[in-house]
């Protein structure tokens, strides 16, 4: 995975100039742009600070998903009507 293209992917998602993220996240503008055209590195800190900005984790920037997640993102599109039915048929199958 590429870094700087992660990062510019992200940012436009969310609609943020580089100037936009890089005030957001009190880091350097010039740094953003060198570290997005892959002329520089990027430290865990800074790249906390830049996730933090745009409101992901860093297990979402670099697109780390599990069964869980994939389970949790599903449940939370759920109506509270469609929760109970669903847990009504998973307890129905433990019956068997």
């Amino acid at each position: 995975m590429n870094v700087g293209e992660r990062l510019v992917e992200l940012r436009n998602r969310c609609w943020l100039t580089q100037n936009g993220l890089a005030e957001r996240a009190g880091v350097s503008q010039t740094h953003l742009r060198r570290v997005e055209l892959g002329q520089a590195d990027i430290t865990v800190g800074h790249l906390q600070l830049l996730c933090d900005a745009m409101d992901i984790s860093l297990q979402d920037f670099f697109n780390v998903k599990t069964e869980r997640d994939e389970l949790s993102v599903a449940l939370s599109k759920l109506s509270p009507k469609q929760k109970k039915l669903l847990i009504a048929f998973i307890e129905s199958l433990s019956d068997n």
